[in-house]
């Protein structure tokens, strides 16, 4: 799995007003929808539903927003940096402003495992994660995590 193949250059974003849960998780929807042509109306009521089952808010700061969606065909994601973090209910009571969100097909078994490992992977790395909430452009944030995968690999 490879973060190329997983996020496009246009899925990454930073937000300025994202000020609540509920509203990133609209920001993430409409940024689906742009970024893949995903029906924003199902993403964020999918979003939600696996909210209501735990918060993915996985600590440090980071969460990790996950759905699986009827029309996706393989397993595809979309980046967020907050520039103001907020509470997002995580595990470690720490407010987010890293969001990494993923759509999977409704079918996928290991392939979105395998995602979430990599995603998960990258993000817990601290130097990223520095270098990540230091950079406010789209471009720069996704070559990060593209060299982030690299870096780890080796």
């Amino acid at each position: 799995m490879e973060f190329a193949k997983l996020l496009k250059p246009e899925a990454v974003k930073v937000l300025t007003s994202a000020s609540s849960k509920k509203r990133l998780l609209h920001e993430i929807s409409d940024l689906a929808h742009s970024a893949y042509g995903l029906d924003a109306g199902q993403v964020i009521e999918a979003l939600m539903a696996r909210e209501a089952l735990g918060p993915t808010g996985v600590g440090r700061g980071v969460a990790l927003p996950h759905a699986r969606l009827d029309g996706v065909d393989e397993v595809i994601g979309v980046f967020v940096v907050l520039d103001k973090p907020i509470d997002f209910s995580s595990v470690d009571r720490q407010p987010v402003d890293i969001a990494f969100a993923l759509f999977a097909p409704e079918d996928a078994g290991v392939e979105h495992l395998k995602a979430l490992a990599l995603v998960s992977r990258t993000l817990r790395d601290t130097s990223i994660c520095t270098k990540l909430r230091a950079n406010h452009d789209a471009g720069t944030l996704y070559t990060i995590l593209s060299e982030g995968q690299s870096a780890q690999a080796a």
